[in-house]
């Protein structure tokens, strides 16, 4: 039950997602008075409509995007009505083109850095050292956190001479002092508490250790937006570098490579909205909702960062050719760059394509 219900909360979510992208484009053009005719989730034909003004607002047929149509867009289409000329978005000022284009898939960042606030109010990360458990024994005697008699719940507010620790000063302290015994600070239930812990080395797990496990601990609300803003920037070069690589020369090689032959994907590997849509269906099945938000606002970012790559007919695409016409000082036949767009859209679908047959065929490895 919890697994199909999360990839139907994810699909829905997928679609408010590009209602909210088509919406960036729709405000910035109802701002500067551009003339939009259209704004429709879905593509093909109409299942439903109704005309509000101007604009006529509906559902397609086909559940694969969204958007929002301006007047003078397509090369091919004359749909500019008379009258409405200057409101044409080829005779719009270059920066003002680049705004309204910009303005949907930059609302992919505000909302994944809403949902990463979110979830640093909420669930917290590594920002303080909590205990949330304490291992009796090691695998050569008591372990230090229970000779000390650190207990579960307490924040460890001093290591040494490190005043509030995050969690990975922790394991930097100790790998710094091994073997040595280190004062501590920790506040349980509003007292402050010194203690003294020697770690030891964990043969298994090859590492110092005092015996402790930490958890996540949530942020003030202020302390969560910034946070969670900065997780947008580090989630952003990641993503950019995967994008480099699935979209590069050597992510159709290796594409191509797992379709033709008995190689196995690797956790790296490129995924589909299928291969997603499992992963979440799992984690929603454990009950991992937090993972669940977290892999959503990624994706969420990820699609904005695709739509940024300066290629037709992606919001890129269309935000270099602004800036070319500009350079230029003159308007560029938007009829010459249809091979360009579809050159690109088959790449896109070719690489689209083969990760959901991937998906089912050789699923990404989830686990041991």
């Amino acid at each position: 039950m919890a697994f199909g219900l999360s990839i139907i909360v994810f699909v829905l979510s997928l679609f408010v997602i590009i209602m909210i992208h088509e919406g960036g484009h729709y405000l910035a053009a109802r701002r500067f008075n551009f003339r939009v005719l259209e704004y429709f989730l879905g593509f093909g034909p109409r299942l439903w409509s109704f005309r509000r003004g101007e604009i006529e607002y509906g559902v397609k047929a086909i559940p694969a995007g969204g958007y929002v149509k301006i007047a003078g867009m397509n090369p091919f289409e004359n749909d500019v009505p008379s009258g409405d000329e200057h409101r044409a978005y080829t005779a719009k000022p270059v920066w003002q083109r680049i705004v309204v284009i910009l303005c949907g898939p930059l609302s992919h960042f505000l909302v994944a850095g809403i949902l990463f606030s979110i979830l640093m109010a909420t669930v917290g990360d590594g920002h303080a050292a909590k205990v949330v458990d304490v291992t009796p024994r090691l695998a050569n005697g008591p372990s230090p956190a229970a000779v000390a008699g650190l207990q579960p719940g307490d924040l460890i507010v001093q290591i040494g001479d490190v005043q509030h620790p995050d969690q990975a000063a922790i394991g930097v302290w100790m790998d710094a002092h091994q073997g040595q015994s280190t004062p501590l600070v920790v506040d349980r239930d509003g007292q402050l508490i010194a203690l003294q812990a020697t770690p030891v080395f964990d043969d298994e797990l090859q590492r110092w250790r005092f015996g402790i496990s930490m958890g996540p601990v949530p942020r003030p609300l202020p302390s969560a937006i910034w946070a969670g803003f900065g997780e947008v920037g580090t989630v952003t070069v990641e993503s950019a570098k995967g994008i480099v690589k699935a979209f590069g020369p050597s992510g159709v090689v290796r594409m191509v490579t797992l379709l033709t032959t008995d190689q196995q994907r690797g956790l790296d590997d490129t995924a589909s909205l299928i291969g997603v849509g499992g992963m979440v269906g799992n984690m929603g099945a454990k009950g991992e909702w937090a993972q669940f938000l977290f892999v959503f606002a990624y994706v969420t970012l990820f699609i904005g960062l695709v739509n940024l790559l300066p290629l037709p007919p992606l919001d890129g695409g269309h935000v270099a050719i602004a800036v070319i016409e500009k350079i230029r000082g003159r308007a560029i036949d938007m009829k010459k760059v249809v091979p360009v767009s579809a050159t690109v859209l088959v790449l896109l679908g070719f690489l689209s394509i083969s990760a959901m047959i991937l998906d089912v065929w050789k699923p990404i490895p989830v686990g041991p």
